[in-house]
């Protein structure tokens, strides 16, 4: 199956072509950086990096851009609450960003432009804006006429009057139409400030990115993708902006991911009890659990997020750890060292069922991706593979099964690595809780033999069907009872 992506702008799954032979240009929108990063900033992040994985799997050179927004409204009021400059907030918030996203394995972005480093593009855009008769001065400011724009709504699939309506638009007298949106404004005392032809200022949001993405990407690329919140007003206004000032189509393929909520209700800054620090939750769980639920679906869909369902992904990684110990165990190597393949390519697994059931989801995985991303689908089959591993781990007889077995884990160190899971070996806070369940699995095995030796078979057999009903194995041979949780979804 050849990847197909789909586009918001023709509401329809299409061929992935890029512009330039082997090469994707990607633009995604970052923070504006006035607070700590919580759980919906990581969504975007998380889902784009697993595209870019994915892309150059397939062969495809793929230079991805994540900008920063360090100058808004928004920075500007907290930053006189906390008596702190606007720069250093915005420093202090895009560290704890960077943090963030290097916890969760974000390892694929290749540059983050700040804002304030393109000042000169952005007055120069919204100066052709101008002379182009797009664009207009007015008190100190200068504004976009969405009236002059072609097909403005044809991103968010609405005409003019309905976005209005629909819209939170800032009044203001000095507009021509209550739609038009700033691309520079004018500063007020105590603000950040630039020079600029219309005098002190500084730049609209919208402008902010198509001064980055037209630097780095050039005036036309192939991905730009954003929360499915920012469809408009952001990426239309973008959309108009650019095509406007540049007169070729901006975007090829525009992707949005769905927002992430808690029981029904958006994760936003502006629903304070909604909110999930990232500081917090990465006490909690490890960061595989947070990356594995953010993938758990197809990304175009709501990610409904709660401490249950969070419990429930962190769980079900037990499976995983306890393969990886296995693997050790019996081949005196770490999972987290294999070389395993990094490009695409067509293979048959091998002789044994085994090995041939693993090709068989690996394909389901490679269909599930190329069908736009769906890293649910292909979520699926990873814990597939990791049930045909238990069987194989359990029924070792010769050096050939050993052989069968490394490469059954091979194919799982390659397709978790394109979903950016698993790349380093637990951390040691995390063990306390394997230690755990390791000393209870003893107690619980030992329990159940004595059952046995006192011919309580019925509440041995009990005591293995309740393992059994919440996922755990348990494997009576010549060494003794081990136990293997099994993978639930």
């Amino acid at each position: 199956m050849a990847l197909r992506v789909y586009n918001t702008l023709s509401r329809t799954k299409e061929p992935f072509q890029t512009l330039a032979p082997g090469e994707v240009g990607m633009y995604v929108c970052g923070p504006t950086v006035y607070s700590k990063s919580h759980i919906g900033h990581m969504v975007g992040p998380v889902i784009f990096d697993t595209v870019k994985r994915y892309l150059t799997y397939l062969g495809y050179k793929v230079r991805w851009i994540v900008n920063i927004t360090d100058v808004d409204d928004k920075l500007i009021v907290q930053a006189q609450k906390d008596g702190i400059t606007v720069k250093t907030l915005a420093e202090e918030v895009t560290a704890d960003y960077l943090d963030c996203l290097q916890a969760l394995n974000v390892t694929g972005i290749d540059e983050m432009p700040r804002a304030t480093e393109h000042i000169d593009e952005i007055v120069a855009i919204t100066e052709g804006l101008v002379a182009k008769g797009f664009a207009y001065a007015s008190g100190g400011d200068v504004y976009f006429d969405v009236a002059k724009a072609d097909g403005y709504g044809k991103l968010s699939h609405r005409n003019p009057e309905e976005l209005q309506a629909g819209a939170r638009i800032e009044p203001s007298s000095l507009k021509r139409n209550p739609g038009d949106f700033a691309l520079w404004k004018a500063s007020k005392p105590g603000e950040p400030s630039w020079e600029s032809p219309w005098g002190p200022g500084r730049p609209g949001w919208h402008v902010e990115c198509s001064a980055m993405s037209l630097k780095l990407l050039g005036e036309r690329f192939d991905i730009h993708g954003g929360g499915l919140d920012l469809v408009f007003p952001h990426h239309e206004n973008e959309l108009a902006q650019s095509e406007s000032y540049t007169g070729v189509p901006f975007a090829s393929y525009w992707m949005h991911n769905g927002l992430l909520t808690r029981e029904g209700r958006k994760i936003s800054k502006s629903d304070p009890d909604t909110i999930v620090l990232m500081e917090d939750l990465l006490a909690q769980y490890e960061p595989d659990a947070v990356r594995l639920l953010l993938l758990s679906g197809h990304y175009r869909r709501p990610i409904d997020y709660g401490p249950t369902r969070l419990g429930e992904i962190a769980r079900s990684l037990a499976a995983f750890h306890h393969a990886f110990d296995r693997f050790r165990e019996l081949t005196g190597e770490s999972f987290h060292a294999l070389d395993a393949p990094t490009r695409r390519e067509d293979r048959d697994g091998g002789a044994s069922p085994e090995l041939k059931e693993i090709a068989e989801r690996r394909r389901g995985f490679l269909d599930a991706m190329d069908d736009d991303f769906n890293t649910g689908g292909a979520v699926g089959e990873l814990f597939e593979i990791v049930r045909v591993l238990n069987r194989l781990s359990a029924g070792l007889t010769s050096t050939s099964d050993l052989a069968d077995y490394r490469a059954g884990t091979v194919v799982l160190k390659e397709l978790s690595n394109l979903l950016g899971l698993f790349a380093r070996p637990r951390e040691k806070a995390a063990a306390g809780d394997d230690a755990l369940t390791g000393e209870l699995m003893t107690l619980l095995i030992d329990l159940r033999a004595r059952l046995r030796k006192e011919k309580q078979y019925a509440l041995a057999d009990e005591v293995r069907n309740r393992l059994t009903a919440l996922g755990v194995t348990l494997e009576d041979g010549p060494e003794g009872t081990r136990w293997r949780a099994e993978p639930k979804r």
